[in-house]
């Protein structure tokens, strides 16, 4: 079984099953979490139509903030969690042959051919330059565009860099570190929020390393999350995650969710730009960027738990969703596209088209995700 986007065998590792449905609920995540940026942001996707709804904005933005805290690094700490196994079962040589085809064919793909096509379409159907494809491409100049497969790209530069520092020197462990409980958890979500605010100071939220698209204000969650990962396979740190554990962090994302006013009075009491949130040397930023990551780590923490606890289970609906993911988060973006482009003049707020295009996105992804690999060859790679 893997949790990371690209597939292995689900039945490995103890049947983590659970792991497996994880993957599922934040591959749904990742195409809510692009479907909503659509209709709430007027930048950051390939074509947006922005609600002026202050009362759907709000909830919107509230969604694609709690999602940032924790989807991507969870993806980073589920992939980290099976590298070791996999690198130790494979071997130096056939492991990175492995990831390199996995990983390194996928990212090709999308940024030479996928994301192309999808900008042809904005670029056809809503701005209204009706050129042939050949003659678009004639002009295309953005060839290096990882898009939503930035998650890719890094996680391939993390796991090269686990294979060389595995080759310089291979740490063990007389007793296995116990699993971390609430206490510890929350410190070092604290902590990782200094960092993460320290890090923004010079590169603030929304800022993109291209052509690479990784933001690099995010980083240091993924970096760290992904060490967590290798740390908490090497100790079975999941088989020790208590249920007391998992409670107490419930509870603690509940109560985060309370914050959310707060950063509006703070905004609307000192009449502050919002970017002060996102970063530079503010205490506003230092707020937001712990406040991310104690939120986002008591929700991974609590989902952890309670999946482990209730929901590692195995059906043929499940193990299909569950093998058909990665290609869900390759090729979701042409759906969105497609679906926003559809709805485009459809005369009412973009916040209720998004009421519409939302569920349609997650089932067309899916269905996709699962035609694609009946393409001859495709699942040796997807």
């Amino acid at each position: 079984m893997s949790s990371s986007l690209e597939p292995t065998q689900s039945d490995q590792l103890n049947k983590l099953f659970y792991i497996d449905n994880i993957k599922i609920l934040l591959t749904v995540l990742v195409v809510l979490h692009h479907t909503f940026i659509a209709y709430s942001s007027s930048t950051g996707w390939y074509y947006t139509q922005k609600t002026t709804h202050i009362g759907a904005l709000v909830p919107m933005t509230m969604f694609v903030s709690i999602n940032q805290s924790f989807f991507m690094g969870f993806f980073f700490l589920l992939s980290a969690y099976f590298t070791a196994p996999s690198y130790d079962r494979k071997g130096c040589r056939q492991f990175i042959i492995d990831r390199l085809l996995r990983l390194g064919i996928p990212l090709l793909f999308y940024s030479f051919v996928f994301s192309p096509f999808i900008s042809y379409l904005v670029y056809y159907f809503a701005k209204g330059h009706y050129i042939t494809y050949l003659q678009y491409l004639s002009g295309y100049d953005s060839w290096v565009d990882f898009g939503v497969m930035w998650f890719v790209a890094a996680l391939l530069i993390f796991i090269l860099i686990y294979v060389a520092g595995r080759s310089l020197i291979n740490i063990t462990f007389k007793n296995p570190l116990p699993a971390p409980g609430a206490g510890t958890i929350l410190l070092f979500a604290v902590s990782l929020g200094v960092v993460s605010f320290l890090t923004r100071i010079l590169f603030p939220g929304g800022w993109v390393l291209k052509p690479l698209g990784f933001q690099l204000g995010h980083f240091p969650q993924y970096i760290a999350l992904f060490i967590v990962g290798l740390l908490a396979c090497r100790n079975k740190w999941f088989d020790g995650l208590s249920e007391r554990t998992g409670k107490c962090l419930q509870w603690s994302a509940w109560l985060c969710l309370l914050f959310f006013p707060l950063f509006f009075i703070i905004r609307v009491k000192l009449n502050m730009p919002v970017s002060w949130y996102s970063g530079g040397f503010h205490w506003q930023s230092l707020l937001y960027a712990v406040w991310e990551q104690w939120i986002g780590m008591s929700i991974i923490t609590a989902m952890l738990s309670w999946a482990k606890g209730s929901w590692n289970i195995s059906s043929p609906l499940l193990n299909g969703l569950s093998r058909c993911s990665f290609a869900v988060y390759i090729f979701h973006p042409m759906v969105i596209v497609l679906l926003t482009l559809a709805v485009r003049n459809w005369t009412v707020d973009p916040a209720i088209k998004l009421l519409l295009v939302a569920p349609l996105a997650v089932l067309g992804s899916f269905m996709l995700g699962k035609l694609i690999l009946l393409i001859p060859g495709v699942k040796r790679i997807v």
